[in-house]
């Protein structure tokens, strides 16, 4: 994958309270000629004016930070106008508080040692508007993770999927599949222009923000 189509490098905001961390994932990025680190934040409360004035496309975010954590600066940012994309970054495969952050919007997580090629695929597969969490592992953190709530989520989800088309409601599970849009066409018999339409109602109708998260419905109104 290349830079964006508009040519505009993808700008990344780096949050975690390591400043080694810090400044490994700032010379990891730094390599690629199509992403620009715009800024770094050591604490989730330094976050809102830091994108205010960056603007950033993406946001890798520490889930465990001292004072305000990864997940309330998560949710308080996506929460705002045109967000930008949050990724995620812990040290768990399996963790409660990287589930409520994809519950809150979160495009994926990446463990902090993920290989260097990898975390640059990553953040521009995010910026591309594609979630980074495959169906195997958002299945493994639901079934390790215990965050309680479970009945009340399941019919929850049940609830909003109601609102839903068989048609949407077809298109909604194959996401939770983790098929792309390309795969959901030749599935359904639809254009890929046709998937597309039907992924953003979804969305509009559940009020969601990605495909994580129609994902993460569709897993819980399935438990």
């Amino acid at each position: 994958m290349t830079a964006p189509a508009d040519g505009a490098p993808i700008t990344v905001l780096i949050v975690d309270d390591d400043p080694m961390v810090r400044a490994g994932l700032t010379m990891i990025l730094g390599g690629a000629d199509d992403i620009t680190v715009v800024g770094e934040a050591a604490d989730g409360s330094e976050v809102p004016p830091l994108v205010a004035e960056h603007r950033p496309r993406v946001v890798l975010m520490d889930i465990r930070m001292p004072g305000v954590d990864g997940l309330t600066a998560t949710e308080a940012l996506r929460r705002t106008s045109a967000p930008p994309e949050v990724v995620v970054l812990t040290t768990f495969h399996a963790d409660a508080q990287v589930l409520r952050a994809l519950r809150a919007g979160a495009a994926g997580f990446l463990l902090k040692d993920i290989a260097p090629a990898d975390l640059v695929t990553a953040i521009r597969k995010v910026a591309a508007g594609e979630p980074i969490l495959s169906p195997a592992v958002t299945r493994q953190l639901i079934s390790h993770v215990s965050d309680g709530g479970a009945d009340e989520r399941t019919a929850r989800a049940r609830k909003l999927l109601a609102r839903l088309s068989e048609r949407e409601l077809e298109v909604a599970r194959a996401v939770g599949q983790g098929k792309s849009n390309a795969e959901i066409g030749r599935e359904l018999y639809m254009s890929v222009p046709t998937v597309k339409a039907h992924v953003s109602r979804i969305l509009t109708k559940l009020d969601l923000n990605n495909r994580v998260q129609v994902a993460l419905l569709v897993y819980d109104a399935d438990s």
